[in-house]
């Protein structure tokens, strides 16, 4: 295990993915599938952990993806993605899901996840993460959230 890199801030691994949705990413309705935007939940979420650990990250569980709204063939899929939990090794990011018709602007909020990580030294073992800096009283009270859910997670093992 390396030493523990400098803390760095939740806005630091913020990131932002936008997408086009084609015929080829939905079904016969016109509905994107679940299966494509999970994919795409995961690489918004890795890349912010990425950022956060400057390492290469493996995903270890997905704690929640619930559809409430259909994203439609022609929206624009919005994901904005940051960390919200970091333990010795392991990351938890947030993922907002956003649909976008491009046209009149309308936005819809569909799911937000929750996704750990662990980062990876160059071997592939697990390597140590910054410690998360909170900057706001939102920011405090969502790592709150995240230190319940990652408690709730080593509880179920």
């Amino acid at each position: 295990m390396t030493n523990t890199p400098a803390s760095k801030t939740i806005r630091a691994s913020r990131i932002s993915i936008a997408q086009l949705m084609q015929p080829e990413h939905a079904n016969n309705l016109g509905n994107v599938h679940g299966g494509w935007i999970m994919k795409l939940v995961d690489e918004a979420g890795a890349l912010a952990c990425m950022r956060h650990a400057q390492k290469r990250v493996v995903t270890v569980a997905v704690d929640s993806l619930v559809f409430r709204e259909p994203i439609k063939i022609g929206d624009l899929i919005i994901l904005n993605a940051e960390v919200t939990y970091a333990g010795r090794t392991s990351m938890e990011s947030e993922v907002q899901v956003i649909a976008e018709n491009p046209i009149t602007g309308e936005r819809t909020h569909t799911n937000t996840a929750y996704l750990v990580y662990v980062a990876l030294d160059d071997a592939g073992r697990p390597s140590s993460v910054p410690e998360l800096i909170i900057e706001t009283d939102e920011e405090k009270a969502r790592a709150e959230q995240a230190k319940k859910r990652q408690a709730y997670r080593i509880s179920k093992k």
